[in-house]
């Protein structure tokens, strides 16, 4: 007479195996993401580990794999842990920055597109989700973030590093917190280059699993030196609907392009208007323009924020929409972009490492 089996931690993970992560077409037992698995009777606990905390699928991720270990024999209870470990971009000299594990550029062509309320609205989305962020104030001579972020005050230093304000869980770093007011930067190239490389290199920035970076419009010296002064994960391009935003943020693209930077998506801002008294919706700037150039040039189109009053009110009176009305519908539309935009850079890190692997192996043999 044969003793039945019982449930071991292989039968375990051949179930999960079914389990498919749908950003990098892999299941996620292959992946390494499901750690911990414990057995004890009828109960079987487990941990899916995944690349940021801001995955928009974890909740139907968690929900399948509890479906699937139940409906193994003679288990009768099971417990799903989702945790995350977002990934160090290979790239990212790891003596430069070296707590820093992704670094996100965001530009436009031109002022005056929403670059800076976008940049804000991303990071603090991306800590909500539960990721450690930071955010650098590049845009040297017209700084924004202070206001958006709802402080003036002055930085501290200790021990030769600057002090970062925290502010809407995001760790903040600013010239406007130097140089408050309407006080103006009469400074050269050089000097704003300069300030760039003191932003990103002596400020105690502290352990950041994203470092969103509001680049100042155009292609000049700050895009530059950022460049060459670190190995970013990638870029975001925002941009409004009409032929004129779009042609200009074309040239910020291009740059990226030429300069070798990871196009991470582009965002159009400003895609739609709907009136809040009648419900009627107005494409005043034209529509559609970001996602139809994103695929003729097959850069991920990340999503479209509507023109919004109340993001303007909430960005003037120091809170960014997504803290001030996280379930409102605009930030509703940052949420979206921040899981794609979230998950294009697991995308990113994940491709990177393989096709490192690959030119190892090639060389090898």
């Amino acid at each position: 007479m044969f003793r039945k089996r019982g449930i071991t931690e292989q039968d375990v993970l051949q179930a999960l195996s079914r389990i498919q992560d749908p950003d990098l077409h892999r299941d996620i037992v292959s992946l390494g993401f499901v750690r911990n698995v414990k057995i004890q009777d009828a109960a079987v606990s487990l941990e899916i580990n995944l690349t940021t905390p801001a995955c928009p699928v974890k909740d139907q991720m968690r929900d399948q794999a509890r479906q699937l270990v139940l409906a193994l024999p003679g288990v009768k209870e099971v417990q799903v842990t989702m945790t995350a470990e977002v990934r160090r971009h290979p790239g990212l000299d790891k003596a430069a920055l070296a707590n820093v594990r992704n670094i996100i550029a965001v530009g436009s062509g031109k002022g005056g597109v929403g670059k800076s309320t976008v940049a804000v609205n991303i990071a603090c989305g991306l800590a909500q989700a539960g990721a450690r962020v930071g955010l650098l104030d590049a845009d040297i001579y017209g700084p924004s973030i202070p206001i958006m972020v709802g402080t003036s005050e002055g930085l501290t230093v200790k021990n030769d590093l600057i002090i970062p304000h925290e502010l809407h869980g995001v760790r903040c770093m600013s010239m406007g917190f130097l140089a408050p007011g309407d006080k103006p930067l009469i400074w050269r190239g050089p000097m704003a280059t300069k300030a760039l490389q003191e932003g990103l290199f002596r400020v105690d920035w502290g352990p950041l699993d994203y470092l969103v970076v509001d680049l100042p419009p155009g292609t000049g010296d700050v895009h530059i030196t950022l460049v060459q002064s670190v190995s970013m994960t990638g870029a975001v391009i925002v941009t409004t609907p009409q032929d004129v935003g779009l042609m200009i943020s074309m040239k910020t693209l291009r740059l990226f392009q030429q300069t070798k930077v990871h196009l991470l998506g582009i965002i159009e801002n400003m895609s739609y208007y709907v009136c809040p008294h009648c419900g009627v919706r107005e494409e005043i700037f034209g529509h559609g323009g970001a996602r139809r150039r994103s695929e003729e040039l097959e850069v991920p189109f990340l999503g479209e924020i509507p023109l919004d009053r109340q993001i303007r009110q909430h960005a003037d009176a120091g809170t960014p929409i997504i803290v001030a009305d996280p379930e409102g519908t605009s930030a509703r539309a940052y949420r979206a972009i921040v899981e794609q935009l979230a998950a294009q850079v697991s995308i990113r890190n994940y491709t990177y490492t393989s096709a490192a692997s690959l030119q190892i192996t090639d060389v090898a043999r």
